[in-house]
This record gives structure tokens, sequence and C-alpha cells, in this order.
């Protein structure tokens, strides 16, 4: 059985801890949103795992969300459902009980990907969609230069894209997300071209990476970058990326039919 903390959550990130203010940090850009939607097609009934606080849930289907975390659940607005207490790896659900599914920058949470990826094969009928990064690119963004660790985690974290494509099965297609220079959601890679954004600590907090490596090396990583930002030593090497309306990096949507 997934094992859970005393929030629910079941992966290895205890949102009970580092969840609050997700939802201020984390607010889902509507040109992201378009790409998952368009990947969703025209379904009518839609499974979004690994909800938390219902980022890139489409308007217009019925959608079901799942989420273990109470923390998340509990940061859902007012204006999506509820969502169902449960793990990706046992969903609730009957064999095609949806038209669609979805999981946006949570199947590196979960315990067991691929079991977690065969369930939502199982409980859809039509395409499922995932919104994740590819971890041979993690590290090909300059905050590897100040904080190493954590984006070693995030590597270490996220599925391949092949392991995906084989859990998934049928047919898988996989399209580079250009991340917007404005991008509202706030992991690490929308800070392309804001680095005093990420002196934040709720910044920080709300990209789970961070949480694994202990805090006294974290305080060195941000006094780091504060130094080069202070200094202007940052704006040498990427000032150009200030002025860059979008980077690709290691974002990517995944999307299965049959």
């Amino acid at each position: 059985m997934t094992k859970q903390t005393s929030d629910g959550s079941a992966g290895d990130a205890d949102y009970g801890t580092i969840g609050a203010g997700y939802s201020r940090h984390r607010r889902p850009d509507p040109r992201i949103a378009a790409a998952v939607a368009a990947a969703l097609g025209p379904a009518r009934t839609v499974v979004n795992v690994g909800a938390g606080a219902g980022s890139y849930e489409p308007v217009g289907p019925e959608v079901t969300a799942v989420e273990p975390s109470a923390a998340m659940r509990a940061q859902r607005p007012p204006h999506l459902p509820p969502a169902v207490d449960g793990v990706a790896e046992q969903l609730p659900f009957g064999d095609d009980a949806f038209d669609a599914a979805m999981t946006t920058f949570s199947l590196h949470q979960w315990r067991d990907p691929a079991a977690g990826l065969a369930e939502l094969r199982r409980v859809t009928r039509g395409p499922v969609v995932v919104l994740t990064c590819d971890p041979r690119r993690v590290r090909d963004f300059w905050l590897y230069a100040y904080a190493p660790l954590v984006l070693e985690t995030e590597a270490e974290r996220y599925p391949s894209l092949p392991a995906i494509a084989e859990a998934l099965g049928g047919e898988v297609t996989t399209t580079p997300v250009p991340v917007p220079a404005d991008c509202t959601d706030g992991f690490n890679e929308a800070y392309f071209g804001r680095p005093e954004l990420l002196l934040d600590p709720g910044a920080r907090r709300a990209c789970s990476a961070w949480s694994f490596v202990a805090p006294e090396v974290c305080e060195s990583y941000v006094a780091h970058l504060r130094r080069d930002l202070a200094s202007g030593r940052w704006d040498e090497r990427h000032a150009s990326l200030r002025r860059q309306p979008v980077h690709h990096g290691s974002l990517v949507l995944v999307r299965a039919v049959p």
C-alpha cells in the first residue's frame, strides 16, 4: 500500500509542510493551460490526478479531481469541485470511466509512476495528457550553477520520457512547451528572466525540489544568487534572458491515445 504522510501526501514531498501558500505562487499560466486544454480535446469528462489546488483544470468538461494531500485540497478555490482523497496508483474508478485524463507537475511526486500511469490509462478511454519535465534537460538552466543539488534532485525525480511512453502505451506524442517570460506558474524555469523572484522563500517552497536539500545548503545557494544579482555578475552572464519572450527548457506535454 502507498505510504502517506499525516497530511496525506502520497509522494516524496510533504505538502503539509511545504504546501502553505502554494496557490499564491503556482497560479496556472493561461498559455500553458491552453496547450493542456488542446491536448485534452473535446472530452466531456476528465479525471485530474495529483490535482493539487486545481491548476490547469479545463473549463467546460466535468472534472473529477484526485489529490491525496489535505493541505492542497484545502487550497482549491470555491468554483472548483472538491477533490477526491486518493492516490494515482489506486484510482477508485471503473475501467474507461472518463473521456480523458490529465496530470500536471505531479508525476514526479508519485511513489510508483509506472503504476499510476497504468491506472490513468485503465480509467480513460481517450487521451491521457501529462505535463512534466524532461529530466535530460533539467540541468540545462542557469540555476544549476547556483543550486546544483536542487536541480539534481529534480532531474532524478522526473521519469524519463521513454518510461512514460512505455507505461501509457498506445500512440504517444511529446511536445515541448515554451515558458513565457511573465509565466504566472512559479516553477523554477518560470523565473528564467526574473531571478530576483527566487530570493523569495515562498517561491522556493512552491518548488518541491528545494525541500529535499538541507536548509543551510539552500541558504548558501540563495546567498550566492543574491551576491551575483547585487554585483551585476548574473546580468553579465544572463542579461539577454530578461528580454527573451519565452524559454525553451525542459517543460513538455506528453499525450497518449489508445
